[in-house]
C-alpha cells in the first residue's frame, strides 16, 4: 500500500517479459495499456519488461504510473464507468472484492489453470483467498503481498543501550521513540504516515485502532468512530507523531517514510513488510544491513499486522484479454521472481505471494532478517477477526464496502489537519462519526 522511492512518476511505453505466463512471439505488433501504482516493485517491472516479456511475446506494454491516491481515483473512475481505457490495473484486495461483486472483472483462474508453469496452488492462501470470489475463482493475480511490521535501526538502539522487545507493544514503541529522538543529528524517533487517504494514513492507523480495541463499525453496523477506544488510538498516534515523528508528517505517506528511513533520518518506522527490500537495496538506501525487524506493535490483541496485496486485475471492457492475461501471468510467475533476483538483486523480489519464494536459497540469504517475519505476519493476519469484537465485513485495515473509500479519506483529512494544529482529534472523530452513521444506515436491518 505504498509509493515509489524517488522515481519520477511518468507515463512510459515499455515492453514485457517471458516466463510462467509467456508463450512464443505470437503477439507481434500487439500492445496493452497498463495502469499501476508507483511503488518500487513497479519501477522494477518497467525496467525489465522490454528485454523479457516483449522480447518473448512481441506484446508491447504501455505503462501509466501514478501515486497511490491518484491511482485509486483514476482506476475507480475508469472501471466503474466502463470506459475501457486500460487492459490491466493494479488494485488491492479491497477493490477486487467489490468490483468482482459488481461484475466488472474478468475471472483469471481459467488463465492461471491453463498455464502448467504458473502453479496457482503455490500462492499463499491468505492472499489468494482475499482476491477470490465466492465461486472460488481468482479475480486478480497477486504481484506482491504484504503485512506490516516495525522497522528499526539496530545500530542506533545499540549505541543508546536500548533493546527492541521480541514482540513490542505500542507503549514500548512510544518509549523507544522518545529515547531515540535526536539519537543522531536531525534524526527523529519514528515515522508514521500522516498523509490523508484511506489507504495511506488509515492503513497503519486502523491497525492501531484495532489493537487498542476500536473498530469502524460493530457487527450490527453501529458506527464507532468517536468511541473511547477509537479516540484513544488516534490520539496516541497523533501525539506520537507530534512528539517524536517526522517533520511535515501531514504530507508523509509510504514514499516519504521510506525515504526518511533509507536516508537515516528516522530511527523507527511502522509500515508495510514490502518496504524491507527497498531498505536493503544498496542503490537507494544508506541503511543496508543496519535495520532490524519486529512484529507489528500490539496492545489488546495478539497480532495487529494488516493484510494487503497489489494485484493485477483485468476489466471486462478490455478487448485484449489474452494478451493482458499473458502479461499478468508473467508478472506474477516464479520465472519473473527469478528474473528480478538475477537482474536486480534478490532483496528486490516482489515477495509475499508465493510459498516457494521463501525456499529459494538466494532469496532466503538476501531476506534473512525480514523474510521469515514477513511470511509469519501474512499468515497471522486475520481479516475476519482483526480486533477484539466481531466485524460486519472482512478486512484488517479497511471495511469492505464501497463507501469506505470516501469515508476513510474524509476522516483521514480531518486527522491530518489535527497533526498541523488546524483542528483537534475530537473534532475530527465527531465529524467522522456523523459520516459513519450515514453510511451505516445503508446496511442496518438488512
Amino acid at each position: 500500500m505504498a509509493g515509489a522511492v524517488t522515481t519520477a512518476l511518468v507515463t512510459t511505453a515499455c515492453a514485457g517479459a517471458g516466463g510462467g505466463g509467456g508463450g512464443g512471439g505470437d503477439g507481434e505488433g500487439e500492445s496493452i495499456n497498463v495502469l499501476m501504482v508507483g511503488n518500487p516493485q513497479m519501477v522494477d517491472i518497467q525496467e525489465l519488461t522490454a528485454d523479457t516479456f516483449t522480447k518473448d511475446t512481441g506484446i508491447k506494454v504501455n505503462y501509466t504510473v501514478l501515486p497511490e491516491n491518484q491511482l485509486r481515483d483514476k482506476v475507480t473512475q475508469d472501471v466503474a464507468s466502463q470506459a475501457g481505457q486500460y487492459d490491466l490495473a493494479t488494485v488491492g484486495a479491497y477493490e477486487t472484492a467489490l468490483w468482482q461483486e459488481n461484475g466488472w472483472l474478468h475471472e483469471l483462474s481459467s488463465y492461471a489453470d491453463g498455464d502448467a508453469a504458473y502453479d496457482s496452488a503455490d500462492l499463499l492462501k491468505p492472499v489468494a483467498d482475499s482476491i477470490s470470489g465466492e465461486d472460488g475463482k481468482l479475480y486478480a493475480l497477486p504481484f506482491y503481498g504484504e503485512s506490516s511490521f516495525l522497522m528499526y535501526r539496530k545500530d542506533v538502539l545499540e549505541a543508546k543501550g536500548l533493546e527492541m522487545p521480541a514482540k513490542p507493544t505500542w507503549d514500548e514503541v512510544a518509549d523507544l521513540a522518545a529515547e531515540l529522538d535526536g539519537a543522531e543529528p536531525g534524526m527523529k524517533g519514528i515515522c508514521l504516515r500522516g498523509l490523508p487517504g484511506w489507504g495511506e494514513m488509515f492503513a497503519p492507523l486502523t491497525t492501531v485502532v484495532n489493537t487498542f480495541g476500536g473498530t469502524w463499525f460493530t457487527e450490527d453496523w453501529q458506527a464507532q468512530v468517536n468511541s473511547p477506544e477509537f479516540t484513544e488510538a488516534v490520539e496516541f498516534y497523533v501525539d506520537l507523531i507530534n512528539e517524536h515523528g517526522e517533520e511535515g508528517a501531514a504530507q508523509a505517506g509510504f514514499t516519504e517514510c521510506l525515504n526518511a528511513m533509507s536516508q537515516s533520518k528516522v530511527a523507527m518506522w511502522y509500515d508495510a513488510t514490502s518496504a524491507a527490500g527497498s531498505l536493503e537495496n544498496p542503490e537507494s538506501s544508506k541503511v543496508v544491513g543496519k535495520v532490524g525487524y519486529a512484529p507489528a506493535p500490539v496492545k489488546e490483541t495478539e497480532n495487529s499486522g494488516w493484510l494487503w496485496s497489489w494485484n493485477w486485475v483485468m476489466p471486462k471492457t478490455t478487448k485484449k484479454a489474452d494478451a493482458a492475461a499473458k502479461f499478468a501471468l508473467w508478472a506474477t510467475s516464479k520465472d519473473y521472481e527469478k528474473t528480478v533476483g538475477e537482474e536486480l538483486g534478490w532483496s528486490r523480489v516482489p515477495s509475499g505471494k508465493r510459498a516457494s519464494t521463501y525456499e529459494i536459497p538466494e532469496y532466503k540469504e538476501a531476506a534473512g532478517d525480514f523474510g521469515p517475519l514477513t511470511l509469519e505476519a501474512i499468515q497471522n493476519a486475520d481479516p475476519t477477526n482483526p480486533g477484539v469484537q466481531p466485524r460486519p465485513t472482512v478486512g484488517v485495515q479497511y471495511v469492505t464496502i464501497p463507501e469506505f473509500q470516501d469515508l476513510g479519506t474524509k476522516v483521514s483529512q480531518s486527522i491530518s489537519a489535527a497533526l498541523t494544529g488546524s483542528g483537534t482529534v475530537k473534532e475530527a472523530l465527531d465529524a467522522g462519526q456523523k459520516e459513519a452513521e450515514e453510511v451505516a444506515k445503508n446496511y442496518q436491518n438488512k
